[in-house]
C-alpha cells in the first residue's frame, strides 16, 4: 500500500460558519478497537494520571470517573515533572484537560513516548502553551483543538469498514466541545461531530488518542460517555502489542505517586483537603511569558533557541486580537505561497510521472494548476468538493485549491470586518488542507546536498558499530547523503585522540569516528567532522557525565590561559552555559589547528565542519561584551595604546577597532584552517554552521563576518541555522542569504530544525527549499529523526536502484547541474503537452530548440569539463534565461510562483556551474 493510501484515508468537505466558507479534514479511522472490560489492577498500575493547577477544580468529576472504571492508576503532580522519569514506568499517560506545559515537561513527555509510553489527552491540551511546546504537542497527539463549539453537539461514529469502536453505541452521545484538526500522517478520527462538514471530535494514532471535550466535566459529557472513551482508548493500547522500543524500568517511578485504586487526590470544592491516602501533588504554575530576544538568553535555552521563536508566525485560533494590515498581508501571502509550494510539487511528479509514462490520465486530473482555477471562476459555485471515484471520498486537488485560494481572497474581507479569530480558524484550517494536497508517495528529489547532523547523544546512544550501522542505514534509506558527524564537542573528542587531553567519557572501548567514515562510503554517503570550534566547554554535559557544573572542560582546565572571559570578568557569560577559547591565542590556534589535522589525515572523512566558529552572544548597549582573554587584551593594548577592558560603546572609534579585532581573529582562523588543510587534503569539503542573522548585527553580537569567509573561497559551504517553526519564518530568515550576491561561488545550504516539527511541516520547509535557488539542506539532528520522517523520505527522496550513484552538488556539481536541467525540461514538456500555455507551435519549437541547446552545453561539461565547455554552457545559460523571461512573461503574472520557481532553479544551475569552476580542475 502506497504511503499516502495507508496514512490518507479521507478529507474533509468545508464547513460554512458566519455566511463564509472555511476547509477541515477529516480522516477515516485507519485500526479501531472494541470496547473490552478494562484489565484487572495488576501490581503495578499501568495507568499515570496527571494532576495540575488547570484541572484541579475538575479533579472530583476526574476520579469519581477512574474509580467506576476500576482501574488502578498513579497520580502525577505535572509541577513535578522535569525529565522522562518523572512520568513513571506506567505504559499509559493521561493527561484531562491541561492547556499550559512548559517546555521542559513537553520535552519530558516526548521522551517518555519515544521510549513506548502511550498518551491519552482531553480539552484543549496545551493551547496556552508556548508555540515550540504547542508544535510538539501536535506532533506527539497526531492533532490539536481548533476551535470550540458554541453549541452542545452529537458525536458519532466516522464512516468505516471497520466497525469495531464504530458499532459501540456508548461512545456516541451529546457533548460540549471543540473541532480537532488532525495531523495529515499518521492520524485517523474514529468520532466526528454530528453535521455535514463531519468535523473531528476524536484523533488517535498509534501512540495516542486525544478527545476533544473536557474529560470529567459533568456540564460537558456524561459520565458513562467519559467512562466509555477512556476504557476504549485503554484498551486500544493495554492489548495491543508492547512496542519494541518500550522504556525500561523506573526504579520506584515517580516519588508523588498513589497506587491504590480510585486513591486519587480529590477536592473538595475549589481547594479542599485531599485524600489522606495520597500525598499532596504540587500544582503546576503557568509560565509567565517574557519577550525573547537574542542577545539575553534565558539560562534554559539557547540562543539559536530563541532565534527560532522569535521569527515564529504564531497565529492563535480563536484569538480575537486584531490583525494590523502587516499580519494580513503575512497571512494572505503565505497562504498563496503554500499553494504555489503545494502546486510546484505536484508538478514535479506528474512530469516525472509522465516521463515514465505511468499514471498519466490521473495526473492530468489534477496538474492544470497554472491559471484553470481562480477565485473568479468558481466564487459562484457551491463549496461543496466533488469527489473522484479514486477513494470514494478523495476530493480533486484543483478543487481543493480552487476553493482554498477563495479562503485567502477573503482573508482581507474578515479583517476588515474585524470579524478576527473566523480569519485565523480559515488560515488555519486552509493550511492544514494544503498541506494534506502534498504529494508525499512519490519520489521527486533531483541531485542535491542532504545532510543531517549526527548528534553526540544519538552516537553513544548507539554504543557500537552494530548500534551505529542502524542509524546509518536509516539515514542511507531516507536518501541522506551527506553526514556532519559531532567530532568535537565540549572540548572532548569522539574518538581517542593523541592531541586533544580527553575521549568522550560516554564513549567506551571504541572508535565511532572509525567506525562511521567505514558505514558511510559503505553506503555511497560523505562522512564531514563537525566540530565545536571556540566553544571550550558546556554545563549540560557536565551535567551528563556527573561533572561540576562550572567544569570548563578537559582543555581549559589544563590551560586556563586559554580562556576568554565577558566585560566582568565571567568565563561564562550570564545566561549563557558554555565557556570560550580566546580565539587571539596563538596557542589556542595551534592547538586547533593540530587537532584538525589529526582528523582529516588519521581519517578518511569527506569533509570538515566548523561551529561555534564566533564569539559568544553579546549586547553591547546594555554593557554586557566579551572577549577579554589575558592574549586579546595584550594585542589590542600593542596596537591601540589601550586596554579594551577599559573601553566602551560610548566612544564609537575606539570601539569599532575593538570589534573590528576580535572579527578579525574569527576570519584570520577561517583562513588558516582552509589553507592548511587543503594543503594536504585538497579535495576537502570546508562547511561552516552559521547565525543567520544581519551582517550589521552579526558582527556586533557574535564576530561573526562569514560573507567574508564566502567570498574569499575559505569555504564550500555556508549553512546557516535557519531555524523555524514555520515556514514563513524559515523564508524569512533564509531569504537575505539566498539572493545575496556577497558569498561568490560558495554554496549556501539552509538549515532545517527538526525538533518541534510537524512531519508535513517539515516536508514543507523541505520543499520550499526545493524552490529556492540552493543546492541542499541540513536538518538537525539526527535525534529527532523520527519513524514518519523516516518513511515520508524513503518515498519521496530515498534511495533508487541505479548502476550510478546519485552526484552531490558540492561533490559533483556539473553533473548536479545537468540532471536538475533535465528534470526542468520535464516540467516544460508536460506543460506543453497539457496545453496548458497558450502559445504557438513556433513559439514552443524556438523554445525547445533553445532548450536543447543548453541541454547539450551542460551535458557535454558534465562528461568532460574544460574551460572552453563551461564557457559555452554559461553562454547558452545567459541566452536562454533571457528566452525563458519573454515566453514566461504572461505566466508571471497569473502563476508568478511557479515562474519564479523555475527562474530559482535556473539560478542554481548558474550557481553549481560557479562553484564548480572553483572546485572542479578545469584543463584546456
Amino acid at each position: 500500500m502506497k504511503y499516502q493510501e495507508k496514512y490518507h484515508k479521507n478529507v474533509n468537505s468545508q464547513i460554512k460558519k458566519a455566511g463564509l466558507f472555511i476547509l477541515s479534514l477529516n480522516f477515516l479511522i485507519l485500526n479501531s478497537f472494541s470496547i473490552l472490560p478494562v484489565r484487572a489492577a495488576t501490581e503495578e498500575p499501568a495507568l499515570s494520571v496527571v494532576y495540575g493547577q488547570e484541572n484541579a477544580n475538575q479533579w472530583t468529576g476526574i476520579s469519581d470517573r477512574l474509580q467506576a472504571i476500576g482501574v488502578k492508576y498513579c497520580v502525577i503532580p505535572l509541577n513535578d515533572v522535569k525529565s522522562a522519569a518523572d512520568w513513571g514506568d506506567r505504559r499509559i499517560l493521561f493527561l484531562p484537560n491541561v492547556e499550559t506545559l512548559t517546555p521542559t515537561q513537553a520535552i519530558a513527555l516526548e521522551e517518555w513516548m519515544s521510549k513506548g509510553g502511550r498518551l491519552i489527552a482531553s480539552g484543549p491540551v496545551g493551547n496556552l502553551s508556548s508555540p515550540g511546546v504547542r508544535q510538539l504537542l501536535r506532533s506527539l497527539l497526531g492533532g490539536y483543538w481548533g476551535f470550540s463549539l458554541s453549541d452542545i453537539e452529537q458525536i458519532k461514529p466516522a464512516k468505516t469498514n471497520i466497525p469495531e469502536w464504530a458499532n459501540q453505541t456508548q461512545l456516541f452521545g451529546k457533548i460540549r466541545g471543540g473541532v480537532m484538526i488532525p495531523n495529515d500522517m499518521g492520524t485517523e478520527s474514529p468520532a466526528v461531530w454530528n453535521s455535514k462538514d463531519n468535523l473531528a471530535a476524536v484523533v488517535t494514532t498509534e501512540r495516542s488518542t486525544l478527545l476533544g471535550w473536557r474529560w470529567g466535566t459533568d456540564a460537558v459529557s456524561a459520565a458513562e460517555l467519559d467512562n466509555a472513551w477512556l476504557k476504549a482508548a485503554l484498551n486500544h493500547y493495554l492489548t495491543a502489542p508492547p512496542p519494541s522500543n518500550r522504556m525500561k524500568k523506573v526504579p520506584g517511578g515517580s516519588q508523588n505517586c498513589s497506587t491504590t485504586v480510585a486513591a486519587a487526590p480529590r477536592t473538595e470544592g475549589t481547594r479542599g483537603s485531599l485524600s489522606p491516602s495520597s500525598p499532596p501533588p504540587k500544582t503546576a504554575t503557568a509560565p509567565i511569558p517574557r519577550p525573547l530576544t537574542i542577545v539575553k538568553p534565558p539560562n534554559s535555552q539557547e540562543a539559536i533557541d530563541q532565534l527560532e521563536q522569535a521569527v515564529r508566525l504564531d497565529v492563535a485560533p480563536n484569538s480575537n486580537q486584531p490583525i494590523d494590515n502587516n499580519e494580513a498581508i503575512a497571512l494572505q501571502q503565505e497562504l498563496e505561497n503554500l499553494i504555489g509550494r503545494v502546486e510546484s510539487a505536484n508538478l514535479a511528479v506528474s512530469a516525472d510521472a509522465a516521463n515514465e509514462g505511468v499514471g498519466i490520465s490521473e495526473q492530468k486530473q489534477f496538474s492544470r494548476h497554472l491559471d484553470t482555477y481562480t477565485p473568479e471562476s468558481v466564487k459562484q459555485q457551491p463549496m461543496q468538493l466533488a469527489s473522484t471515484k479514486l477513494g470514494g471520498l478523495i476530493k480533486s486537488k484543483d478543487q481543493t485549491l480552487a476553493q482554498v485560494r477563495v479562503i485567502a481572497k477573503n482573508l482581507p474581507i474578515l479583517i476588515a470586518q474585524k470579524n478576527y479569530a473566523l480569519a485565523r480558524q480559515q488560515w488555519l484550517v486552509a493550511k492544514t488542507i494544503l498541506w494534506q494536497q502534498f504529494p508525499v508517495d512519490r519520489r521527486l528529489a533531483q541531485p542535491e546536498i542532504r545532510a543531517v547532523w549526527l548528534d553526540r547523544g544519538t552516537i553513544v546512544r548507539a554504543g557500537s558499530k552494530a548500534g551505529l550501522a542502524q542509524i546509518f542505514d536509516r539515514l542511507a534509506q531516507a536518501g541522506i547523503n551527506t553526514v556532519f558527524f559531532e567530532t568535537v564537542n565540549a572540548g572532548y573528542t569522539i574518538y581517542p585522540s593523541q592531541v586533544a587531553k580527553e575521549q568522550n567519557p560516554l564513549i567506551h572501548g571504541w572508535d565511532p569516528l572509525a567506525e562511521a567514515v567505514k558505514l558511510a562510503h559503505e553506503r555511497d554517503m560523505e562522512l564531514h567532522a563537525w566540530v565545536w570550534t571556540f566553544a571550550a566547554g558546556n554545563q549540560r554535559h557536565n551535567q551528563i557525565i556527573n561533572a561540576n557544573p562550572n567544569y570548563p572542560g578537559p582543555v581549559l582546565a589544563a590551560h586556563p590561559d586559554w580562556a576568554n572571559y565577558d566585560n566582568l570578568g565571567n568565563m561564562i557569560p550570564i545566561g549563557q552555559t558554555k565557556p570560550f577559547f580566546d580565539p587571539a591565542n596563538p596557542e589556542v590556534r595551534q592547538y586547533l589547528l593540530k587537532l584538525y589535522d589529526e582528523i582529516v589525515t588519521r581519517y578518511n572523512v569527506d569533509g570538515l565542519q566548523l561551529d561555534y566558529i564566533r564569539y559568544p552572544f553579546q549586547d553591547p548597549s546594555a554593557g554586557r561584551t566579551y572577549g577579554y582573554g589575558k592574549a586579546a587584551r595584550a594585542q589590542f593594548q600593542q596596537l591601540t595604546g589601550v586596554d579594551p577592558i577599559n573601553i566602551s560603546p560610548s566612544q564609537p572609534e575606539l570601539w569599532q577597532k575593538w570589534t573590528t579585532f576580535r572579527t578579525e581573529q574569527i576570519d584570520s582562523f577561517v583562513a588558516q584552517v582552509s589553507q592548511q588543510l587543503r594543503q594536504k587534503r585538497p579535495n576537502l569539503i570546508l562547511s561552516v554552521a552559521v547565525f543567520p542573522l544581519p551582517e550589521v548585527e552579526r558582527i556586533q553580537k557574535i564576530q561573526q563576518n562569514w560573507e567574508v569567509w564566502a567570498r574569499r573561497g575559505d569555504v564550500d559551504l555556508i549553512v546557516p541555522m535557519t531555524y523555524a517553526l514555520d515556514t514563513s519564518s524559515f523564508q524569512r530568515l533564509a531569504q537575505p542569504w539566498i539572493a545575496s550576491k556577497q558569498l561568490g561561488a560558495t554554496l549556501l545550504v539552509p538549515g532545517i530544525r527538526l525538533l518541534s516539527l510537524p512531519t508535513v511541516g517539515a516536508f514543507d520547509q523541505l520543499q520550499l527549499v526545493r524552490d529556492l535557488p540552493v543546492s541542499g539542506y541540513a536538518l538537525f539532528a539526527a535525534e529527532n529523526f523520527n519513524n514518519e520522517l523516516q518513511k515520508l523520505f524513503i518515498n519521496t527522496q530515498g534511495r533508487v536502484q541505479s548502476p550510478t550513484t546519485e552526484p552531490i552538488p558540492h561533490r559533483q556539481p556539473f553533473q548536479s547541474a545537468a540532471i536538475r536541467y533535465t528534470a526542468l525540461q520535464r516540467e516544460w514538456k508536460f506543460i506543453f503537452q497539457n496545453d496548458q500555455l497558450q502559445r504557438s507551435a513556433q513559439t514552443i519549437s524556438d523554445f525547445n530548440n533553445q532548450a536543447e541547446i543548453l541541454r547539450s552545453a551542460l551535458n557535454q561539461l558534465a562528461a568532460s569539463p574544460s574551460p572552453s565547455k563551461l564557457l559555452v554552457a554559461r553562454a547558452s545559460l545567459t541566452r536562454f534565461q533571457s528566452q525563458f523571461q519573454v515566453l514566461m512573461s504572461q505566466e508571471l503574472k497569473s502563476n508568478s510562483y511557479q515562474v519564479k520557481v523555475w527562474e530559482n532553479r535556473l539560478v542554481t544551475i548558474e550557481r553549481l556551474l560557479r562553484y564548480g569552476e572553483r572546485r572542479v580542475q578545469l584543463h584546456p
